[in-house]
């Protein structure tokens, strides 16, 4: 079916390609085409969206830099096994056992593959505004912040900074530029607040310049950007953690019990 390109127009104020493009990332994102599977041709796609070839080609080449197509001259262009992954934030929530690793590092290891943990800056800050009413504090308080970078087999997957109530964490290892071992749920038990409930906040946002350089994104798409407050005994708040990752890589699960 064609597009009325009047009627495209004044619905989406997006360039021609990049809504050719949405479309098309949205049948591969869903599974309508699976890998390996050939994309409309470029007759098709002319005549259903009254385009251009510069435009198709325009097009095509956002899904490519977004490594989503591959296609090369006189064949097919074709979807790609796609790299969405589903993540399951309960997985990662509870303390590791005595000598484990961090959970987010083992659960990768489950799933076949190579989580790394680099650790940006450990800093006494002026916390965002949303994190500051998280935990509580008063105007212009601080808390310490510990800012990293997730990669899963050596490529960006996550932007996390981490900020934790001074008088919980001053003089203990969590001020220092290093890892902690077991992560850090597992040292805030240790020093008597064990994490009893997260909360999240979800929500899509174009990225920060630092966001978009750090985790290697193509053109303009948004991340997913998730505020988590962990609570610990007498609803105590222990730690606010803003992560962001690429929206169109990552996809979250949530589970509730009904009732």
């Amino acid at each position: 079916m064609t597009v009325p390109r009047a009627e495209a127009d004044a619905a989406d104020r997006r360039s021609l390609h990049e809504r050719i493009a949405a479309d098309l990332r949205d049948r591969i994102l869903s599974g309508d085409l699976a890998p390996g599977a050939a994309l409309p041709s470029t007759a098709r796609l002319k005549e259903r969206f009254d385009a251009s070839n510069a435009t198709i080609q325009k097009a095509l080449q956002l899904l490519k830099d977004e490594q989503l197509v591959v296609g090369r001259p006189g064949a097919a262009v074709t979807a790609r096994e796609h790299r969405q992954r589903t993540v399951r934030p309960a997985a990662f929530m509870a303390p590791a056992t005595a000598g484990d690793p961090y959970r987010w590092l083992t659960e990768n290891e489950r799933n076949g593959l190579r989580g790394r943990v680099t650790l940006l800056e450990v800093a006494e800050r002026v916390p965002p505004s949303d994190v500051a009413e998280a935990l509580g504090l008063e105007a212009s308080g601080t808390a310490l912040l510990r800012h990293q970078l997730l990669t899963i087999d050596d490529e960006p997957a996550e932007l996390v900074s981490s900020y934790y109530p001074m008088e919980i964490v001053s003089g203990t290892a969590m001020t220092e530029r290093r890892k902690i071992p077991g992560g850090t749920p597992t040292f805030l038990a240790g020093l008597g607040y064990p994490p009893r409930l997260a909360v999240d906040r979800v929500s899509a946002r174009i990225p920060t310049q630092e966001q978009h350089r750090a985790l290697r994104l193509p053109g303009g798409l948004p991340v997913l950007r998730t505020l988590r407050v962990v609570f610990s005994d007498d609803d105590r708040p222990i730690e606010a953690t803003v992560m962001v990752k690429a929206g169109h890589l990552y996809e979250l699960q949530y589970e509730f019990a009904a009732g």
